[in-house]
């Protein structure tokens, strides 16, 4: 299998841990894999890298790095051309328009050539039997369509989020007749199958592509089991409790002021939350903007309410982080189109959950059930502030069986399980057992300074 992953690992991305998983279990049921990805020098300038995340790569993949990166994410000033340099703006109005002229994708487009080329030349050397785009970037399908143009090789997609939705706003990205939207129907026309993370997002595809309905299906994210404490919770309530978030801040200013306006009103109000700590680990923003927005300073000034803002976190440390934590705050943009999944992870701590989104979001309906969650009630300061009062009650009251029951609860979503059910329906859809075992040794010729890694010794 060609597997287009652009953000394995160790890209300090979320989707690197589906694409992980993804391409284990289909060593596992017997392939060989391919994963085509960019250099990890391209993950520096964007979202950072994370290299224990290879930890549990297993050690059969093969990866090849194609010398890809985002110009405009580029902060060496020295390697700026004089358009850059005087004229930004304008400089970046044109870079978009050049992107796009080969394939309708901002930031991405240009790649088509490398990601194409590439492709064919590993079929070329080793032939495939199967290729799995997984989406961003959607200039990945452009390479699945050179391949089954050319080779007639079978192509999977894995839209997680989809394209044609708008998943934040829960309102159509494009049109169909649009030049998108004849991308996404002529690699529907012919895809074996689509993944998506969630129902409404299935629904949509459905409802749109009513002829490919029975070839949607959904695969969540899941967690890793090795993510989670895997023990009952004993709060030190003379310490101080501690909420915890893990996770991207990918949600506005505006919405992390809320939520710390909830936690100050309740701190105010609850005895229990008087000495409380409000730990916050993640990666804040991408590129030469990470970790100087206005989330920083927002967190900053927060500090005497006992706030505190950790700084990312490698996956080594997860299971760790939230040993030590006591609630969890579940901070999530978007509505029923966005599920995110550290949803899943955090029904796993067996700890009480706050949930800061919208009513109406698609985590309400996987968290449904969990005994120590509060409640989905928006994004009401004082609704919000009775759901801290709420946690802080249930981390010092839950019995040790209510917080086994609520592990047990996220039991049927670890990612492995999810995953190995996943991988195996597509391969029965292709109506094979399984490809020759033949490992994969190498392509014939990759661009220019790519670089592969992985797989079987030569």
């Amino acid at each position: 299998m060609i597997y287009l992953a652009i953000g394995f690992p160790p890209a300090a991305k979320s989707c690197a841990y589906r694409m992980r998983e993804t391409a284990n279990q289909f060593i596992r049921a017997g392939w060989d894999v391919t994963v085509v990805t960019i250099a990890q020098e391209s993950w520096e300038r964007d979202s950072g890298i994370d290299l224990t995340l290879l930890d549990q790569v297993d050690p059969q993949v093969k990866v090849v790095e194609l010398p890809l990166a985002r110009e405009d994410l580029e902060t060496d000033i020295r390697l700026f051309d004089e358009a850059r340099a005087l004229r930004p703006n304008q400089w970046a109005a044109q870079l978009r328009q050049r992107q796009t002229e080969t394939f309708p994708e901002a930031n991405f487009g240009e790649w088509r050539g490398a990601l194409e080329q590439a492709v064919l030349d590993i079929h070329g050397e080793h032939t495939a039997d199967l290729l799995l785009a997984s989406c961003v970037p959607y200039v990945n399908l452009a390479a699945a369509w050179k391949l089954w143009e050319e080779a007639r090789v079978p192509y999977a997609v894995d839209f997680r989020d989809g394209w044609s939705i708008d998943v934040i706003d829960g309102t159509e990205a494009f049109s169909p007749d649009s030049e998108l939207g004849h991308w996404e129907q002529k690699i529907l026309d012919h895809a074996v199958s689509l993944w998506v993370v969630n129902d409404p997002i299935a629904e949509h595809y459905r409802s749109r592509y009513p002829e490919f309905a029975d070839r949607v299906h959904v695969v969540r994210n899941g967690y890793d089991a090795d993510s989670s404490p895997g023990r009952v919770h004993r709060p030190d309530v003379e310490s101080g409790l501690v909420f915890g978030y893990l996770g991207t801040v990918n949600f506005s200013a505006a919405h992390l002021e809320t939520v710390l306006d909830a936690w100050r009103s309740a701190r105010e109000q609850e005895p229990l939350l008087a000495t409380a700590r409000f730990e916050v680990r993640g990666h804040i923003g991408n590129g030469a903007g990470r970790g100087v927005t206005r989330h920083t300073e927002i967190l900053k000034e927060a500090e005497p309410d006992g706030v505190h803002f950790g700084g990312p976190a490698s996956k080594a440390e997860v299971a760790e982080i939230y040993a030590r934590w006591d609630a969890m705050v579940l901070i999530l943009i978007g509505g029923r189109y966005v599920t995110s999944g550290k949803v899943y992870e955090y029904m796993a701590t067996g700890l009480p959950i706050v949930s800061a989104h919208v009513v109406e979001h698609d985590a309400s309906n996987v968290l449904r059930g969990h005994p120590l969650w509060t409640g989905a009630v928006g994004l009401d300061v004082e609704a919000l502030a009775q759901s801290f009062i709420q946690a802080a009650h249930l981390a010092v009251n839950t019995s040790d069986a209510l917080h086994a029951e609520a592990m047990t609860h996220a039991d049927q979503f670890t990612r492995e399980s999810l995953m190995t059910t996943a991988v195996r329906e597509l391969i029965d859809q292709l109506d094979l057992d399984k490809p020759a075992s033949v490992s994969v040794r190498g392509a014939a010729a990759l661009p220019e300074k790519s670089i592969v890694t992985g797989g079987p010794a030569s």
